[in-house]
């Protein structure tokens, strides 16, 4: 909602408004809301511990490629490109060194 700040204030005597401009005010609050079925809502949320043994994978997963390695720190897949070193025997990328 726009606010004009070039506006004169409204004084304590001003602001006094009538029991029939609240109630209308407070009605027409209520009009803005929207019914959203809960059931609908909850059937995109999935709990932590929930059974999941039912459920197909839907991502093909491919091996490491030969121009691909593990991390030995955050154990992810990188490039051969962000290879920087080894540590304790195993490669370490940019992201960890």
């Amino acid at each position: 909602m726009a606010t004009d700040y070039d506006a004169p204030r409204k004084t304590e005597e001003d602001s006094e408004d009538s029991i029939e401009e609240l109630k209308a005010r407070r009605g027409d609050a209520k009009t803005g809301q929207v019914d959203e079925d809960e059931t609908d809502a909850a059937e995109g949320f999935e709990l932590p511990g929930a059974d999941l043994s039912n459920e197909d994978l839907s991502v093909q997963v491919l091996p490491a490629q030969q121009d691909e390695f593990t991390c030995g720190s955050c154990f992810l897949v990188h490039h051969r490109s962000q290879l920087v070193g080894e540590k304790d025997g195993l490669p370490i990328c940019s992201e960890c060194a």
